[in-house]
């Protein structure tokens, strides 16, 4: 399956010991083929790389999973979520999964380097998501209410040790392809990002839109290719409504890689 290879070919974003107090759980990629099953077929992105990194665990000895997608309820309104509790080699572990898109913006000046990484519709970020992880999901395990929860299955959260799964695809503005990665990994960079004014410049290439489940999938020659002209109409209707698309560029002698067309 293409997502799933796509998936598995992604770096982790860092692979220091932490960025911001986070510590990377590393999965190692499986030769195992992941079946698709019927019921999993009109998942949103984020389930899909939930399911694809619990398939990678269930195929490593000496681990466990004990639960997946924990809910946490107070007074039968859910709190929040634990996206994975698993036993390795018998130690309780807290894994919370991230994949993410970012965009080095260039068009402002930041604070911290971190911050200068984007989602493709300015709508998120890389600092936003880590405050996230540190402020909200990672502690949800030591509230009153996981206790309660944890207790049920026979846990408990002080055994338990905490780390995330975070991969990314990077993308780097057309005309600065050499940047400052700081911490990040550079393995992750997949292509680049062009604002659709400017983007005359790549009218010798033609052109695949995929859909976003797809976006994990890494370029290939069997799609349908649009010529540029083709490709500028699809690509107005998402520039119009806001929207960054991913494409895939063939060029001249069938080089492939990947981009977004930006809006803003």
């Amino acid at each position: 399956m293409d997502r799933f290879i796509g998936f598995q070919n992604t770096p982790l974003l860092w692979h220091c010991d932490t960025i911001e107090s986070l510590r990377q759980f590393s999965v190692p990629s499986t030769h195992h083929d992941y079946n698709l099953k019927t019921t999993h077929k009109k998942l949103r992105l984020g389930k899909w790389i939930e399911i694809f990194t619990t398939f990678q665990l269930q195929q490593i000895e000496g681990i466990k999973i004990v639960a997946e997608n924990l809910q946490i309820k107070h007074n039968k309104q859910i709190i929040g979520e634990l996206d994975l509790l698993l036993y390795k080699d018998m130690q309780p572990i807290h894994l919370e999964i991230a994949y993410k898109f970012y965009l080095y913006d260039d068009r402002q000046q930041y604070d911290s380097p971190l911050e200068y990484w984007i989602g493709p519709n300015r709508t998120d970020s890389l600092s936003l998501k880590l405050k996230k992880l540190i402020n909200k999901q990672l502690p949800l395990l030591h509230e009153p209410e996981t206790q309660n929860t944890l207790k049920t299955l026979g846990l408990d959260s002080n055994n338990f040790k905490q780390f995330v799964n975070f991969k990314s695809q990077l993308f780097l503005p057309y005309h600065k392809l050499s940047i400052d990665f700081n911490v990040l990994n550079k393995k992750c960079v997949k292509g680049f990002y062009i604002h659709f004014d400017e983007i005359e410049v790549l009218k010798n290439n033609q052109f695949y839109i995929p859909n976003k489940l797809d976006w994990l999938v890494d370029p290939n020659l069997n799609v349908v290719w649009l010529n540029f002209n083709d490709a500028l109409i699809a690509l107005k209707k998402f520039i119009t409504e806001k929207q960054s698309p991913l494409c895939w560029l063939k060029d001249e002698n069938n080089n492939l890689t990947k981009c977004f067309v930006t809006w803003w």
